[in-house]
């Protein structure tokens, strides 16, 4: 178990870490353990059309028990050669209708992509995750808020294959020593 002190240490750099990349400096980056790689391609595996779940936690700081389900279709096209990729989401369930947009980037630069994100609804973007991919598993972070206070936001893509994925978004309102469950996506491939 980490010692309150180490865990503050951690809470305090993960905090200095999401600002510069929300800011768009450069985060540091650990070794990937595959060796050199073109990370300009991290992305390639989301293109074409899926069928996905959607499982949104409404109540993720109290206990996560109330959740919305939605089923839809999330069609991804590659922009500058695979450098950016636009995603477009449409869901329904339960008799409510949920769309929106993101838009990924990568940055030649940092080595790093930017995942932002646009609801239908609000048309207005919420703050960039910015991370890395590390052994095919995508994570990315960003600073925002929630309910008035200050939030860790933490996206991971991951069981990556041909025809599936997921992706889940987790959210800190304690500095990332814990992580609670925001939204879980499981992608399903429709075509290519």
């Amino acid at each position: 178990m980490r010692s309150q002190r180490t865990m503050s240490r951690w809470a305090a750099l993960a905090g200095v870490w999401c600002l510069a990349a929300a800011s768009g400096f450069a985060v540091p980056r650990a070794a990937d353990s595959v060796g050199p790689r073109d990370e300009a391609h991290d992305f390639d595996f989301i293109s074409g059309v899926w069928s996905a779940h959607f499982r949104h936690v409404l109540d993720p700081f109290a206990g996560g028990h109330r959740a919305v389900e939605l089923d839809g279709t999330i069609s991804v096209d590659k922009v500058w050669n695979g450098r950016a990729w636009l995603e477009q989401i449409d869901a329904q369930g339960a008799g409510s209708h949920w769309g929106g947009m993101a838009i990924f980037l990568y940055n030649p630069k940092t080595h790093q992509w930017s995942q932002s994100f646009v609801n239908r609804e609000s048309g207005a973007w919420a703050a960039p995750l910015i991370g890395d991919f590390r052994s095919g598993r995508g994570e990315l972070y960003s600073q925002d808020s929630y309910g008035g206070r200050s939030i860790l936001v933490r996206g991971v893509w991951s069981d990556i294959t041909p025809d599936s994925h997921d992706y889940t978004e987790c959210l800190s309102d304690d500095g990332g020593a814990t992580w609670q469950l925001g939204l879980l996506v499981h992608w399903t491939r429709v075509r290519a």
